[in-house]
């Protein structure tokens, strides 16, 4: 069975986000002010754009996803850019546990790279500069 992450043109402009197995019988739901308070306080006037999920899991997750964004992300991703579409619906398959095992082993990987790079050489001195630099730095 199909889930659907939606999103709403609503009264003053405003824009909603919600999750539906049936977009439109929840979006006349919430035309007739029985869906969520936003709506019933900002009546919807249009379905502006509609995401089809496997699971209600990933469902889910886009749908917080998407009330994370700005409101000027939200306006471009109702108004069709693929690339945010692309961005928020990349890793909806990973669990909490698989993001933070991929997300460690990021770090590590990041700061072995880090660590394996070559240090800088130090210019060997002479026997008497390395001497005067030891005067120098004991306040002799």
């Amino acid at each position: 069975m199909p889930h659907f992450v939606y999103m709403l043109r609503c009264k003053g402009g405003r824009i909603y986000t919600g999750y539906a197995v049936d977009v439109e019988a929840r979006f006349e739901h919430h035309k007739s002010g029985k869906g969520a308070k936003f709506t019933k306080a900002f009546p919807p006037e249009c379905i502006l754009r509609k995401f089809e999920l496997p699971s209600y899991e990933q469902a889910l997750r886009l749908e917080a996803r998407i009330k994370m964004l700005a409101r000027e992300q939200k306006e471009l991703l109702a108004g069709g850019d693929d690339a945010i579409a692309a961005e928020l619906l990349a890793g909806l398959n990973e669990t909490l546990e698989e993001k933070s095992a991929r997300e460690r082993k990021e770090k590590r990987a990041a700061r072995k790279s880090a660590q394996s790079k070559p240090a800088t050489k130090i210019k060997k001195q002479s026997k008497p500069a390395q001497e005067k630099r030891a005067r120098k730095q004991s306040g002799q």
